[in-house]
């Protein structure tokens, strides 16, 4: 029994030492697939960053263009500007939200 021990201890290490070396340490085959898993998720994680920083300008630029239409509005309604001054200036405004500037 003891003898049998102390080959397995003396042969596991080895064996071990010789798997690695031949294999490397992650067995036959399955080095690479240690990084794709991380690798993915990180891509998956950069799309949904991209694609949301994407959507909030997009929604930052709309924000800004209607929020000069509402204060045209009610300088409009307040009396302050007349209906001509009112179009051209809307003009203006929705010309510059499509890139026409001048």
């Amino acid at each position: 029994m003891t003898s049998s021990l102390a080959t397995v201890f003396a042969v596991q290490p080895a064996q071990f030492l010789a798997d690695s070396v031949a294999h490397g340490p992650w067995g036959a085959g399955y080095w690479p697939w240690f990084l794709v898993f991380p690798l993915f998720w990180i891509l998956v994680i950069g799309l949904l960053i991209f694609f949301a920083r994407r959507t909030w300008r997009r929604n930052d630029e709309w924000a800004t263009t209607r929020g000069g239409e509402s204060v045209l509005r009610e300088r409009y309604a307040r009396g302050e500007i007349d209906e001509t001054e009112y179009r051209q200036r809307l003009e203006v405004l929705r010309a510059d939200s499509r890139g026409n500037r001048r």
